[in-house]
């Protein structure tokens, strides 16, 4: 007979398993530690927030995540690969396949439609959605015809994350993906982000200075000083449209 009480839920599995991270700059003759011994782990399918303020190590740690910068010290494993030991062909492999950005300002090109700026990652992603079916998931089947200039800063932002996850990418790293957009437009675009991640499963790592974001999160990390200074599990998470600031 199983004794029920005893049975204790899975372990979360990491997706990443950060060590003693560390990452510094020469900015002429100063010396900038933007990571200083982070120890983190994120897991399979949540959404994480990266909470604190400008230039606390963020943007650093979603960067060397992404495969767009290097450590100077410490260790970052993505599903038990070390990306240290990448070259420069399984990096790029790395970023084409497995991940996703979705950056503050949108970088569409602006003399292409939405369904063409989606269609640029469709056309050399392994198993990607159609551009129309990305456009679709982010509430703008009825705009993939209209260029950037056409779209408020909302719809571009959601082109940008249609883009992002286009080619159904594991991980989806946002740095802060409403900075440049008014509180309603900003809920939209964070309700588009937890959808992502429900419907598609997509470990979701979103970094904001705006502590209301934090609500909707499954684990909040605070960041400070290029540490981490807390991990908190949401016990409470809140929709996107119950956020205000």
């Amino acid at each position: 007979m199983t004794d029920y009480a005893s049975v204790q839920p899975a372990a979360p599995r990491s997706i990443f398993e950060i060590r003693e991270l560390s990452k510094t700059y020469q900015m002429g003759e100063v010396l900038v530690e933007a990571l200083r011994g982070v120890n983190l782990d994120l897991h399979e399918g949540e959404l994480a927030v990266l909470l604190g303020p400008s230039g606390s190590g963020k943007s650093t740690l979603l960067n060397i995540l992404g495969g767009l910068d290097v450590p100077s010290g410490g260790q970052v494993r993505y599903r038990d690969r070390d990306l240290a030991l990448f070259d420069d062909a399984a990096m790029t492999r790395y970023r084409r396949e497995h991940v996703g950005f979705v950056f503050q300002f949108y970088n569409l090109i602006p003399s292409l439609t939405a369904r063409e700026n989606v269609a640029l990652v469709t056309e050399i992603a392994r198993d990607p959605m159609t551009p129309e079916a990305a456009l679709a998931m982010v509430g703008l089947g009825e705009r993939m015809d209209h260029f950037p200039t056409q779209l408020s800063g909302g719809e571009q932002q959601r082109v940008a994350i249609a883009r992002a996850v286009s080619k159904r990418p594991q991980v989806l790293l946002c740095d802060e993906p409403t900075g440049a957009l008014d509180a309603p437009t900003g809920v939209l675009v964070l309700d588009v982000i937890a959808r992502v991640n429900r419907e598609l499963g997509t470990s979701t790592v979103v970094i904001t200075h705006n502590s209301v974001i934090a609500e909707m999160a499954d684990r909040i990390v605070r960041f400070g000083d290029g540490r981490v200074l807390s991990v908190d599990t949401n016990a409470d998470r809140k929709s996107a449209a119950e956020l205000t600031w």
